[in-house]
């Protein structure tokens, strides 16, 4: 049974249970996908706020006291905590503090959405009961990332990038002249070709690669996840693999599935990714697909959201909600919490430019 806010496919949900991340233990609590891990708790905070706690003398040393082994509810391959569609959201907030919250000095539910158009009235509604129980069972709410997205309502490139700037609309087509110079194959998941360990290892090295220059470095998926995903034909995923000159210079996992595309992982060769502005390419490229195929939104995933606002994105916001087992700490994060990160801008920003 799909739970509540689930936008990928069972399957990939059961691939993270059977591979985790590195250093990561999942469990279940109450019904719910959970996770252990170790976690640094400057991860969401701000870029100068984490630049400024890195200057003060000593954090080579003392800086390992803020890196806690963390219980966190949901998965790291959901775009939203995954509830069970039984659950009461009254009382789930409860089964899992006792559950979780006293085995571990900080528990997280990450992602709960805040009136997401990526899920239905049931599981909106059900949401914002669960973040006042958990609000009201001493939680701490947090404003999380901004999920980006499209829309699919325009039928055709130009229509699409003439809702933007003319400025933007003349340096988005100056970078996807170079698409001209790659070649694009869809590859779906399942083909024979995976069944090869080295092409798993060339495209694992590729995601290395980008999870390498990342600023954020928490959940490394390993290469049994990607082998198991990639061999996997019964979720449907593709994967978009662009070649320059006969070079594989990067691919990109996706899965079409309800209506919505959604993009999961990137792979890059660098420097040529970057010389062939295939970020941009693969942008295009996935919108053109999902149109295509007639799916109504292009779901883009956390990162980079100021990438992505510029390319047109819209963006819907989540919550953390987190409880501290220390009730000093707990008043402690309720003053503290707004200089962690907010992604709220990159929303505001959307909405002035539509």
């Amino acid at each position: 049974m799909r739970y509540l806010n689930q936008l990928e496919p069972d399957a990939l949900v059961a691939r993270f249970v059977e591979h985790p991340p590195i250093d990561f233990r999942v469990l279940e609590a109450a019904g719910t996908p959970a996770f252990v891990a170790p976690f640094d708790l400057l991860t969401t905070a701000d870029a100068e706020v984490r630049k400024r706690i890195a200057r003060v003398p000593g954090y080579r040393w003392w800086g390992r006291l803020l890196r806690w082994r963390t219980a966190f509810v949901g998965t790291t391959v959901s775009e939203y905590a995954l509830f069970p569609r039984t659950a009461d959201p009254a009382r789930l907030p409860g089964e899992l503090r006792a559950q979780l919250g006293r085995g571990q000095r900080l528990m997280i539910v990450k992602d709960i959405p805040q009136d997401s158009p990526l899920c239905d009235a049931a599981s909106r509604d059900w949401c914002t009961r669960f973040a006042e129980a958990c609000q009201s069972g001493g939680f701490v709410l947090l404003e999380g990332q901004a999920l980006a997205y499209v829309p699919i309502d325009f039928a055709s490139e130009d229509e699409y990038l003439a809702r933007l700037s003319s400025s933007r609309r003349k340096d988005i087509r100056r970078k996807l002249r170079k698409r001209d110079e790659v070649t694009v194959e869809a590859v779906a998941c399942g083909d024979a070709r995976f069944v090869d360990d080295a092409v798993v290892d060339a495209y694992y090295r590729l995601y290395e690669n980008v999870y390498a220059q990342s600023e954020i470095h928490f959940d490394k998926l390993s290469r049994d996840f990607f082998a198991a995903v990639l061999r996997d034909a019964s979720h449907g995923g593709v994967a978009f693999v662009y070649r320059h000159q006969d070079e594989t210079i990067g691919w990109n996992l996706c899965f079409a599935i309800d209506g919505k595309l959604i993009d999961k992982y990137v792979g890059f060769a660098y420097p040529q990714a970057r010389e062939q502005n295939l970020y941009f390419t693969s942008w295009f490229h996935n919108l053109a697909w999902a149109r295509e195929q007639g799916l109504t939104h292009y779901v883009a995933g956390w990162t980079d959201p100021e990438i992505k606002s510029y390319l047109g994105a819209k963006f819907t916001l989540t919550r953390h909600a987190i409880y501290l087992r220390n009730p000093l700490l707990r008043a402690l994060a309720r003053r503290l919490g707004r200089f962690f990160e907010s992604d709220s801008q990159w929303a505001k920003q959307a909405d002035a430019q539509t």
